[in-house]
């Protein structure tokens, strides 16, 4: 395992600075211990609880910028409906972020195929009116992203020896 060094006086900063912040300082300690590239090789050098952050990081991201077609398009399907993240943001005590996860994967199983073929910029932004099926999904996210977040906070502050070791 890798190990993730957050120094105290940078944990404490980010975590005055609010909950995106402090996410945000052990999602960057995290993804610098692998280089910032997630791969199969990467994840063998993280926890489960890594690489469940580093997920949900991900999942945030491409949502709140482009909605789950444009996960699904940018190659995050498989990584989010055919592995147990759902499970895992469950644990965290996410249970309707993973019901949210859970009608996802019914679409991404429906059309991934589709999606996820190479296509030019206008046939990309085309994919968001073929598959309005997703909006739904997207706008639930959206709405619910602040809450889903803190959640995540809290429960990583309160294992946070899981995710990394603070150095005095």
């Amino acid at each position: 395992m890798k190990q993730v060094i957050v120094s105290d006086a940078r944990l404490q900063q980010a975590a005055a600075e609010g909950m995106d912040a402090f996410l945000d300082c052990i999602i960057d300690a995290v993804n610098s211990s692998i280089a910032g590239e997630l791969t199969a090789e990467t994840m063998a050098e993280l926890n489960s609880q890594q690489i469940t952050l580093l997920a949900y990081s991900i999942l945030r991201s491409e949502v709140m910028d482009g909605g789950f077609v444009q996960l699904i398009h940018n190659g995050y399907g498989p990584f989010f409906f055919r592995n147990p993240f759902g499970t895992a943001i469950r644990q965290w005590g996410l249970a309707d972020l993973k019901g949210l996860l859970n009608r996802a994967q019914k679409l991404y199983q429906r059309y991934h195929e589709e999606i996820e073929r190479d296509c030019t910029d206008e046939e990309f932004m085309a994919l968001f009116e073929r598959f309005p099926a997703f909006d739904d999904l997207d706008d639930q996210f959206v709405e619910n992203e602040e809450q889903w977040t803190a959640a995540v906070a809290f429960y990583v502050d309160e294992h946070l020896t899981d995710f990394v070791e603070i150095q005095k």
